[in-house]
This record gives C-alpha cells, sequence and structure tokens, in this order.
C-alpha cells in the first residue's frame, strides 16, 4: 500500500488556484517554438563533461547541478496534524495519525530553480497553506521570501517566485519520456532539513499508478527519498531534470515516486502563458474491458477500455463514438486500463485533436476526436458500487420493471427504452455480477431493451449456461455487466 507523499499528498479539500494538463507523447507536443515562454532551459546534452561514468562517482553530476536545488521553509496553518516532527506526513494522518488543534508549524521541502528571476518549481503540499515561504539558495548564498505563482493540488505542483539580487543558476530539463527502467537516477533536496543531500539509485518503474489522484504517472526510484525531498528534483546521469520527487511509499523502503518532467513542464507552460491551467475532456463514460465482458461481446481482446456512455455535444459524439466501442489507443498512448484513457484525455491540451483507436464489430476503427476544456472536476470512471434504490425477480434473479416515461427523462435515457431494477435476490446471479436496487437495463446481448416485453424475449433466446451481458445505468453512469444465465 502506497502510504506516504514526501510531505503530504495531494489529497487536500482546498481548492486549487489552478489544475493540471499536460500533452501526450513527448512533452513538447502541441507546443510550437514560439509559444513556449522563455522560463525554462530544455536540451537533450549532458550539462557537464560528457565523459562521466556513473561507476566512478557522482561528483561532477552534483557540481554541476547542486546551485539548482533550494532548500524550502514554510510557516503553515494546519487545520489539522500530528505532533513531532516536521514531516508533515499527510497519509500518515490519514491512515490513522492522532488528530491535533489548528496550529502554525514550521515545514520543510526542497525545490527547483527553473529561470534566473527566480521561478522554483516545487510540490503543491511543500507549499500549501503556507503563511509565510522562504527559500534558501547555496550559490549565491540567499534566504528570500518567495510568493506563490500558481499550484496544482491534482499533480501535486506548485511554481513560487524569489526577487533575487542577481541572477541564480538554472537547472536543466531532459525528457523524462526517454527514459528507461534500469538507468542511473540522483535526487538532491533537504530531508529532515538537511540541506543540499545527495542520493543516487536507479529508475525501478515508469507509469506508476498510486491512487494519488487520476493523473498518476509516477516514477518510481530506490534513490533515497525522505520527508523534506519533497519538490526536489530527480536528475538522471547527464544532469538533466527528468521528475520531482513527490512521494514515497512509507512502509518500505528503496521505493519514491516523482512526478515526471514532461507534465511540470505543461504546468508550468499554462501557468505562465494562460494564467491557469486546463484540462482536457473527451466526454465519455468508461470501465474495464474484464475478461468476462471480453466473453460476453464475443471478443478476443484482453486489454483495452469500454465506452459506457458518450455524453451529448461533447468531443466523443462529435467524433462518433459509440457505446461499446472498446478503446485501445489514444494517440500515441495505448490504452490497457481506465487509468490510461483517464490520463491520456484529461493531460491533453484542449483544442488538440487526437486519433483514437477503437475496436468496433471486430475491427479497428480511428477515431479523430479534437478535445474539448473541462470545466468540472468529475472523472468519467466508475470505481466500485454504491446502493441505490429498493425494490423485485426473473430468472437472473432479479425482477424488473418498465421505465416510467418522467424517470427516463429524469435519467437522461430516451423514452421509451429501459427497464428498472425493483429487486435482486442477494443469492441471484444478477447480485455476483453487480446489480442493485435501483438499476437501469438498456441493454441484454447489444439489443436495445424496449420495455418489460423486449426484455423478456431477449432474455428466452438465450440458452442456460451462456452469458448474458447488459448494459445498465446507475445514476449518470453507463456499465456493462456479465451475468451466466441459470
Amino acid at each position: 500500500m502506497i502510504r506516504g507523499y514526501v510531505m503530504k499528498n495531494a489529497f487536500s479539500s482546498l481548492a486549487a488556484i489552478v489544475v493540471l494538463t499536460a500533452i501526450i507523447g513527448r512533452p513538447d507536443a502541441g507546443l510550437a517554438s514560439s509559444e513556449k515562454p522563455d522560463l525554462w532551459t530544455e536540451r537533450p546534452l549532458p550539462v557537464f563533461d560528457s565523459s562521466f561514468n556513473p561507476g566512478s562517482g557522482f561528483a561532477p553530476l552534483v557540481k554541476a547541478v547542486e546551485p539548482t536545488v533550494v532548500n524550502i521553509n514554510t510557516t503553515m496553518k494546519m487545520e489539522r496534524g500530528m505532533p513531532g516532527g516536521g514531516s508533515n506526513d499527510f497519509w500518515l494522518r490519514f491512515f490513522g495519525g492522532m488528530q491535533m488543534p489548528p496550529a502554525e508549524r514550521q515545514s520543510l521541502g526542497s525545490g527547483l530553480i527553473i529561470n534566473s528571476e527566480g521561478y522554483i518549481l516545487t510540490n503543491n503540499h511543500v507549499v500549501e497553506n503556507a503563511t509565510e515561504i522562504k527559500v534558501k539558495t547555496t550559490k549565491p548564498q540567499f534566504e528570500l521570501p518567495a510568493r506563490i505563482i500558481g499550484r496544482d493540488e491534482r499533480m501535486d505542483l506548485a511554481l513560487i517566485k524569489v526577487d533575487a539580487p542577481e541572477p541564480l543558476p538554472v537547472a536543466v530539463f531532459g525528457d523524462s519520456d526517454g527514459l528507461e527502467v534500469g538507468e542511473w537516477v540522483v535526487a538532491i533536496g533537504s530531508p529532515y532539513g538537511l540541506a543540499r543531500t545527495v542520493t543516487a539509485g536507479i529508475v525501478s518503474a515508469k507509469d506508476r499508478v498510486i491512487g494519488a489522484g487520476p493523473y498518476d504517472d509516477f516514477i518510481q526510484t530506490d534513490a533515497s527519498i525522505n520527508p523534506g525531498n519533497s519538490g526536489g528534483p530527480l536528475f538522471n546521469a547527464r544532469g538533466l531534470v527528468v521528475g520531482i520527487n513527490t512521494a514515497i511509499h512509507a512502509a518500505g523502503q528503496g521505493i519514491g515516486f516523482a512526478v515526471p518532467i514532461s507534465m511540470a513542464k505543461k504546468f508550468v507552460h499554462d501557468v505562465m502563458t494562460k494564467g491557469h491551467v486546463s484540462r482536457g475532456w473527451l466526454g465519455v463514460g468508461i470501465q474495464e474491458l474484464t475478461p468476462e465482458i471480453a466473453k460476453g461481446m464475443g471478443i478476443s481482446l484482453s486489454r483495452g477500455v469500454i465506452i459506457s456512455q458518450v455524453h451529448e455535444n461533447s468531443p466523443a459524439a462529435k467524433a462518433g463514438f459509440k457505446v461499446g466501442d472498446i478503446v485501445t489507443a489514444f494517440g500515441r498512448v495505448e490504452v490497457g486500463q481506465p487509468s490510461d484513457l483517464v490520463r491520456a484525455a484529461g493531460l491533453t491540451n484542449p483544442g488538440t485533436t487526437v486519433p483514437v483507436t477503437v475496436f468496433r464489430e471486430n475491427r479497428s476503427v480511428t477515431l479523430q476526436v479534437t478535445i474539448a476544456e473541462r470545466e468540472d472536476d468529475e472523472v468519467a470512471i466508475v470505481e466500485g458500487e454504491s446502493p441505490l434504490l429498493q425494490g423485485q425477480t426473473t430468472m437472473l434473479g432479479m425482477t424488473v420493471r418498465e421505465l416510467k416515461p418522467a424517470e427516463a427523462r429524469r435519467l437522461g435515457i430516451r423514452e421509451g427504452y429501459g427497464v428498472r431494477v425493483v429487486s435482486v435476490d442477494s443469492a441471484g446471479p444478477a447480485a455476483a455480477a453487480g446489480l442493485v436496487q435501483g438499476d437501469i437495463v438498456v441493454e441484454v446481448n447489444r439489443t436495445p431493451v424496449r420495455n418489460g416485453e423486449s426484455f423478456t424475449k431477449t432474455l428466452k433466446k438465450i440458452r442456460s449456461g451462456e452469458t448474458v451481458l447488459l448494459l445498465t445505468v446507475r445514476g449518470s453512469n453507463y456499465l456493462y455487466r456479465v451475468i451466466r444465465k441459470p
């Protein structure tokens, strides 16, 4: 179980000043060079002697990049806290830590100078709720007050600024998308207030989903990371920044996580050019393609995401998406599970046209969808079950009734279609498939359900032991359910 942001994670209930988006594919995709602010330096070449060999030590790398790392000290007003040190670890509190009354407290973190004018990239949780932010630089040595330019809770990123009396040394951004598992990486930060602490390790994994939010896409590393490393950089062996250290596994050793620099680039770009960060919207409800559902659909796909709902007038609707389509690729991103599509669509620039590959009627179809801007924080992905209404039993272990016109209008379902589940036998196949009282059935084996009679007739055509594929509506979410007919 993931149990720790380095200081605290971005699950805070406070509204973010900005919300994150990123781009699909390479980190500068969709950004013309003329559109990029001169806010960071980026290049593929090493920032020091290219003859560097990790086996001979990391001193040349550290010497070159250490001045770009800063110590961040904040005074923050905490509504809840834990007694003791300054780790400010949200997860430890979340999983049963002692609660304390509101109080001001000191907290430590790290940051990265990305512009000589004093712009610094760090984690949102380092500066969130801060009443005072102080930044310490090393070369030249300054202790300066800082102000927040923009921040994002969902991806735990923040941009702050200091007014330095002279230009500051800057880090050079690399390409996190090009990272390979097994590459050397170096973390520099201020764990427990120990400034300029250097640790080294390798990239343990990429594209990690740790439950922090819908846009999880972390780099996992075994470079030692501790409370206070939050917001500090993760460098590759060429001295290029590839990530922002953000989270740890509190119960393990050598398990740390960093936000890829590709996401950070887009975050910074949008904050500085738009004054906010926008997220993309596709306009679909989705669910995982399980082996049971695949069998019910009569397809051999093992991975993908099912479109269970297409919102009216959404980008997906305009692009020709259909309920039952199985998304296998979004641009250059392979889609194997719901989080892949949520992240890919949500982190795409609004206005960008993306080719999306779907499996439809036993063949692959490519749809061109122009992503819109999301106006809310909802994610159209269903996780878990929730009971709704009460209600009757058929051969599938449930009883249904015809959907009343007023119900259909309220639910946004075409009038004259669908049946409502009014009771479920707790020991029957419908219950085992996850149906609950109040669910609406709108399709049986891809055949529309017009009324109770059509529902019954379709079921009668299915032989005992065969699978029944139901398209159901629960609240605003459409889900496929697979039941084996007794």
